[in-house]
């Protein structure tokens, strides 16, 4: 039988969002294979974990693709981008509490690559006067990490529905990010 090695990290994906514990043998059953095929693949959770960060990070730069972060203004451009990271992200908000990933020389450059993406929106939203300037374009993409993590953490707990992910999120970080006009 031929695994198809998308699946199941699609799988393991899916239950590692829901259970950051999760054993390998709890990931091979979600995946329908068992452990030994699942280690001829992943040769340890570590190996399995990079593996979900790369395809996290492939998802999350089609995401960025997709929200056309150069068109339009800034805080339009973050709505879209909010509504195109949200298939995604439970994945992310695992990742981002993955330790192991951002720890020593070993760090993936694609997060660098998705950092200076989302920061450069920010940087041009407060060209444009849309964003406050005392707030740096890194916090501000710190900012939108944690509010998706915790969005995504609370649609899984039952505590936020999904239909208000992309609302949720968009009103309090552009609440806090924007601008006010002076009177």
């Amino acid at each position: 039988m031929s695994v198809d090695r998308t699946q199941v990290l699609r799988a393991a994906a899916a239950l590692l969002t829901r259970k950051a514990t999760a054993t390998m043998d709890e990931v091979a059953r979600a995946a329908g294979i068992g452990r030994a095929t699942l280690h001829r693949h992943f040769a340890g959770r570590d190996a399995l974990v990079r593996a979900l960060e790369q395809m996290g990070i492939e998802e999350f730069e089609a995401a960025l693709d997709a929200a056309r972060l150069d068109d339009g203004p800034a805080d339009e451009a973050v709505h879209r981008l909010i509504g195109a990271v949200e298939p995604v992200a439970p994945l992310i908000a695992f990742l981002v509490t993955e330790n192991q990933l951002f720890e020593g020389d070993q760090q993936n450059e694609g997060w660098a690559r998705l950092d200076a993406r989302v920061a450069a929106l920010f940087r041009r939203g407060q060209e444009q006067g849309v964003f406050r300037i005392d707030l740096t374009p890194a916090w501000l993409t710190e900012a939108l990490y944690g509010l998706v993590g915790a969005a995504a953490w609370s649609v899984q707990d039952g505590r936020l529905a999904a239909k208000d992910f992309p609302y949720m999120i968009a009103e309090l970080l552009l609440g806090g990010a924007r601008r006010s006009v002076e009177k």
